[in-house]
């Protein structure tokens, strides 16, 4: 219980820290700006991560603090971390050069971690949680939707402050808000996705070697992406940011939005193939094959659900079908350790529950 509590503090405390620093260098009138600029972009990557999600939807608890995260701890990590490595840049290289090597060195490489770490403690802490790709671009995305966010709230504020909503001779908030909210929403989730694949790959494999390697590897990527991001931004200017842009960065954007796509397919068939078995085992009715092997057929199974019985039978009915996608995708692995068949006897209990809360609910309300 305490844990939880004072990783709540520091979160409070990390916000405020940002809140009084935006707000001391860019006043109030121009934070609440940024923060209903950002507020879009931000929606937009939220909507995506949770359409990704759909087939094992992720603990709203654990996604709420991996944006919190985001947005507040590894913000001001690397908001540290970046204003000493720009003041060492200085020191070493001469005036204005410091921001030079916190762009293209300090903050690829904190930034990425700061917000990879997060993914890593769910890999390590809530490995239940962690089936593979999609649970790692997803935990990945959210953390980096709340620094993003937080990011945005200070450079639409800034553009702000400085250059209003803009003009034929100034770029303001809204060329700001093209670049950063129209262009490039989902350039921070599209970097560290990359550590979120390889942790979710790491999850998929017992050998040592690949654990290692895969995440490494995935957060090299990252921090790669990320370092050219900043250099087409710092050293070039706009020409060569929209040719980074249009001829690596959206084209990434589209092959990761790819991969994302097989991998549900996947999700479904694994599913597919365990509802027979499932079925043959008395875990689940013969009958229910179907409407589990789809997600528009379950989305149309909660709504009946709602419609006849109410919104607590149609929860109900979403947590049996999500203990039954948790069992599948478990099962895939064939229950290779204690933990795994201890886990089993969970969902087995999690189903049977929600199972009779459904069925409960749905006679109470036949009984009036």
């Amino acid at each position: 219980m305490l844990l939880p509590v004072l990783g709540l503090i520091v979160v409070a405390l990390c916000g405020l820290f940002l809140f009084g620093l935006a707000t001391a260098r860019v006043g109030w009138l121009a934070v609440a700006i940024g923060v209903v600029a950002a507020l879009v972009p931000v929606g937009v990557v939220v909507a995506g991560l949770l359409w990704v999600d759909r087939w094992e939807p992720e603990p709203a608890k654990l996604l709420l603090i991996a944006f919190a995260w985001g947005a507040c701890i590894a913000t001001v990590t690397a908001l540290l971390i970046n204003t000493g490595a720009e003041a060492f840049g200085d020191l070493l290289l001469g005036g204005g050069n410091g921001s030079k090597v916190s762009a293209l060195v300090s903050a690829p490489l904190v930034e990425e971690a700061a917000k990879g770490v997060f993914v890593l403690l769910i890999f390590w802490r809530r490995n239940e949680e962690f089936d593979g790709i999609v649970d790692g671009v997803v935990y990945a995305g959210f953390a980096a939707a709340g620094f993003a966010f937080t990011e945005n709230i200070y450079y639409f504020g800034r553009a702000f402050a400085d250059h209003g909503f803009g003009n034929g001779t100034s770029s303001g908030v809204l060329a700001a808000f093209f670049v950063r909210g129209v262009l490039s929403p989902f350039t921070h989730p599209l970097f560290t996705a990359m550590t979120g694949i390889g942790l979710g790959i790491a999850a998929r494999y017992a050998q040592r070697w690949i654990r290692i390697l895969a995440p490494l590897a995935g957060y090299l990527a990252g921090v790669f992406l990320h370092a050219l991001w900043n250099a087409a931004a710092t050293l070039n200017g706009g020409k060569s940011f929209l040719t980074l842009y249009f001829l690596v960065i959206l084209p990434l954007l589209i092959a990761a939005i790819y991969v994302i796509v097989l991998q549900r397919r996947r999700e479904q068939r694994i599913v597919a193939a365990a509802l027979p078995k499932m079925a043959a085992a008395r875990w689940i009715a013969p009958s229910e094959i179907e409407l589990l092997a789809s997600l528009p057929r379950r989305r149309q199974w909660r709504k009946q659900a709602r419609k006849q019985s109410g919104p607590a039978a149609a929860r109900a009915v979403g947590r049996y079908q999500t203990s039954v996608t948790e069992l599948a995708f478990l099962r895939r692995t064939r229950l290779r350790t204690e933990q795994d068949r201890q886990r089993q006897e969970e969902l087995l209990q999690a189903l049977r529950d929600a199972r009779a809360d459904a069925v409960r609910l749905a006679n109470n309300r036949d009984s009036r």
